[in-house]
């Protein structure tokens, strides 16, 4: 049986986790921690983050696995830096589209900054660590680019449209100090994950 591990950064900007063996692990789990996710309600949630103005002034390594081991172990497919209580602009975030079940790839933004590309939008549902059981109906953009330093410093670019879109939308708000329930594309389309589930997404009446 084989664990999820950080192995090492790639020239994409991303960490890939791989399987490796228990051995390994333990001798891992004494550098990295799992951190305490901030919930709704937090003060900490709703603070505008500080660039990151000299990226040797903090442990952004040590930072990025223990908010990588985080975002695993709870199952996620993004965290920002607000929700494990750190005032740092930086956010983390997989795309499972392209996930196979050997590995997963998470990619790291700091100091990023977004754009529409067009005005299209579309809504979908999120859920969201700092606010769990819980969906909400949310309208996003449907194509955005961003601009971004890597853990090196230098300045990287991309254009992404859907889920990948919705996602790094979704986490960029964090850094504002933006909830996705400021968002809802209908102000009644927020609940329990089970209720969203029975009486929402399979019922297109909204009204």
């Amino acid at each position: 049986m084989g664990i999820y591990h950080i192995v090492y950064y790639n020239a994409n900007n991303q960490i890939n986790f791989k399987t490796i063996g228990i051995f390994k692990f333990i001798d891992y789990i004494l550098i990295v921690s799992i951190l305490k996710i901030a919930k709704l309600g937090h003060p900490v949630l709703l603070k505008k983050t500080k660039e990151i103005n000299n990226l040797s002034s903090i442990d952004l390594k040590k930072i990025v696995f223990d908010m990588s081991e985080t975002m695993i172990d709870t199952n996620g497919i993004g965290l920002a830096a607000p929700q494990v209580h750190l005032t740092h602009r930086i956010f983390i975030y997989r795309n499972p589209e392209i996930e196979d079940g050997e590995k997963i790839n998470i990619s790291v933004l700091l100091n990023p900054v977004i754009e529409k590309i067009n005005d299209e939008t579309e809504d979908d549902w999120e859920g969201c660590l700092s606010i769990p059981g819980m969906l909400g109906l949310v309208r996003r953009y449907k194509q955005i680019k961003f601009t971004a330093l890597d853990l090196s410093g230098k300045k990287i670019t991309g254009e992404v449209k859907g889920l990948h879109a919705r996602v790094i939308q979704h986490e960029f708000d964090h850094l504002n100090g933006i909830l996705y329930t400021s968002r809802l594309a209908h102000k009644n389309a927020f609940g329990y994950l089970e209720e969203i589930e029975k009486f929402w997404k399979n019922n297109n009446d909204k009204d």
